[in-house]
């Protein structure tokens, strides 16, 4: 049994050993002074509490219930490292001082609270802190103290006077069936009335049975507010209701209070009613423009180009008025650094700088002669004949109609590749500088980290560089695949199976008709391809047609191979190869290009041998793979690609996957 004694004053400074705060008289010491010491507040807390604002289950007092010896106090947010008030069933941990102030408060126990001095309203804020402002908010209501006296305890917390005589229960329109009991949010439940997620500290109404929350300021609303919107011509009413509605503002759904605009007859949340009017987005490259309804001449359905499910069109969307694109407002607003707000509507929009000049263009407007910026040479829309053994020069894969082409060499450009602009933001760059058109300079991709020398895009802050094909396939919008018969979405956040390769993805392109997936890697395999191993084209197969043999090899490696897992075939000599031993390391660098080295004089042109491998002019060893060849054919000069080229531009990337 320990003895303690009652100090009227102390000397020295020591911490409470029960709640860990300095102690301060009046308070305990052990009689034998070893160190001991108790708050007086601490000494008499009940070991076992029975808390109003949480009437599930009792708090017990426990010593710190971690193994780290550390917790963190859900009514303060505040951490602690000695004894706490516990609810282990629902995972609860309070300060024992913030667990005994909740429970004066709910007992309506003041006298308990006259140690307390009420702070005045005035919170010094003009420096900015963000921790600052966050403190000069009640932990009760979460409003801010200003104009309000209100406590200031020990541990931090602060709350506004008036929010320690709120009543206990209260009748609210929006929830008739059960009176609401003010308590801790123990289950983190969105309040019914705003639909944020409140904080797992503080205080709520709540009706344990019906999981039905909210904050106490939205509780208080009266029933005459009017907020008058920056964004709408019309004040907005409080309406209360418990029929849940559709909100015009963002097409979600809200429940039992909404405000309303007699005049339009509009129904929005309240978040809503400071919806931006014009936003510019890093999903598109123009300006979109919030309408509360979107009137369509036609009868086709509009999908959003961020998730690809259906805009409701009678309800709140952004869309663009120049290309009809349209997004829901969750989806393009969620993330708050991919977009910023356009103050100023009468500012003329800056036009997107084109790649080409139109030269030619036929009766329906379509652009069949044009200059591209990064080629020398006039280009022609050409009709596509058939045959994939050309591949585009902007983004590396096979070329398909419609495309440009030069007649006086060997370069090709999808439409799309061409008509791509010179600078551009793209939504999953972090950076907010713009990102600039780019050829001729081999790097290594910041998406797929593949080694390209063909088009990208380069940061113009951070210097990160995208591949053309990278900076596509994440473009909203339908994909084609020359695979598959329906249009692919491109999904950021996909677990499934990919296809082609069979591997998970966290991913995707995917079909909404049907279960096809494929991750980018698969999604931008070339049709055809050429190897050594044969003197035909190998086409990309998805399937394989000799069901009779036990067992499947690669004819390049001579390793076996997965009879469900995509392959290059060909039809005529029955060879079959794994995808990366057709493709290889450097599937999108252009062959024939040019390449400054600068330890050789002359340009250097990158090849693949075929048949003929001299031997590499640094290791030594025949140039099997990607090497660089002097473009003086008086000058023998030949070294392989990894031999020579910055550490970063070097694949170390094998699929085995396949």
């Amino acid at each position: 049994m320990v003895v303690l004694h009652l100090m009227d004053n102390q000397r020295g400074v020591t911490d409470c050993s029960r709640c860990g705060e300095k102690a301060s008289a009046p308070c305990f010491c052990c009689a034998e002074h070893c160190g001991f010491y108790l708050h007086k507040v601490c000494a008499e807390a009940p070991l076992e509490l029975n808390h109003p604002f949480h009437l599930n289950h009792p708090l017990l007092m426990q010593n710190a219930p971690y193994s780290s010896g550390m917790y963190i106090c859900n009514f303060c947010n505040k951490s602690g490292h000695k004894s706490v008030y516990r609810c282990s069933s629902c995972e609860l941990d309070f300060h024992i001082k913030c667990a005994l102030f909740t429970f004066n408060i709910a007992e309506n126990n003041l006298k308990e609270l006259e140690h307390v001095a009420l702070q005045h309203s005035l919170i010094p804020t003009e420096n900015g802190d963000e921790k600052l402002k966050d403190v000069s908010k009640c932990f009760g209501c979460r409003e801010p103290l200003a104009n309000c006296t209100h406590f200031s305890p020990c541990r931090g917390f602060n709350l506004h006077e008036k929010c320690t005589e709120i009543p206990f229960k209260l009748n609210h329109l929006c929830h008739r069936k059960h009176p609401l009991v003010l308590q801790f949010n123990s289950e983190r439940l969105s309040c019914k009335i705003c639909c944020q997620v409140t904080m797992r500290r503080g205080f709520v109404y709540g009706c344990s049975p019906c999981k039905f929350v909210v904050h106490i300021e939205c509780a208080s609303q009266s029933p005459l507010q009017v907020i008058k919107s920056t964004n709408h011509e019309h004040p907005f009413t409080l309406l209360v209701s418990q029929v849940p509605f559709t909100c015009d503002g963002c097409g979600t759904g809200g429940n039992h209070v909404a405000y309303r605009c007699g005049t339009c007859n509009i129904i929005i949340h309240k978040n809503c009613i400071s919806l931006p009017r014009i936003i510019k987005s890093k999903w598109h490259d123009h300006r979109l423009l919030h309408t509360y309804f979107h009137y369509i001449e036609d009868f086709r359905v509009l999908n959003c180009l961020i998730c690809h499910d259906e805009v409701n069109t009678e309800h709140g969307s952004y869309y663009c008025s120049k290309c009809n694109g349209i997004f829901h407002v969750k989806c393009v607003m969620k993330d708050k650094d991919s977009y910023e707000i356009v103050e100023n509507e009468d500012e003329i929009e800056m036009p997107i700088e084109s790649s080409i000049i139109v030269i030619e263009s036929n009766d329906a407007g379509e652009a069949t002669k044009i200059n591209h910026f990064k080629h020398m040479h006039n280009l022609m829309l050409g009709p596509f004949v058939g045959g994939y053994e050309n591949s585009c020069d902007g983004c590396m894969l096979p070329i398909s109609d419609p495309f440009y082409y030069c007649s006086e060499c060997a370069f090709f450009l999808h439409k799309a590749c061409a008509e791509l602009p010179k600078m551009k933001n793209v939504w999953y760059h972090d950076c907010k500088e713009p990102l600039a058109l780019i050829s001729d300079k081999a790097f290594l991709c910041g998406r797929c980290y593949c080694i390209s020398n063909a088009f990208g895009y380069e940061c113009c802050g951070c210097e990160e560089k995208i591949c053309l094909r990278c900076v596509i396939a994440h473009t909203p919008g339908a994909r084609t695949c020359l695979k598959h018969e329906h249009p692919l979405f491109y999904y950021p956040k996909h677990n499934g199976k990919c296809n082609a390769c069979g591997w998970t993805t966290q991913a995707a392109f995917c079909c909404k008709d049907c279960n096809f997936v494929l991750d980018l890697d698969c999604f931008s395999l070339p049709i055809t391809a050429r190897h050594k191993c044969d003197e035909h084209l190998l086409s990309l197969t998805d399937h394989d047609d000799n069901s009779y043999s036990e067992h499947h090899h690669c004819d390049i490696c001579e390793e076996s191979r997965d009879p469900n897992r995509w392959f290059y075939n060909c039809s005529t000599c029955d060879t079959s190869a794994h995808v990366y031993c057709v493709l290889g390391p450097y599937q999108f660098l252009k062959l024939r290009s040019l390449y400054k080295e600068n330890a050789h004089p002359h340009p250097l042109t990158i090849v693949k041998k075929k048949y003929y491998y001299p031997d590499c002019e640094k290791c030594g060893k025949p140039c099997v793979d990607v090497a660089l060849e002097c473009s003086k054919s008086e000058c023998k000069y030949i070294v392989h690609w990894y031999c020579v080229t910055p550490v970063h531009l070097r694949s170390y990337w094998a699929w085995y996957k396949w």
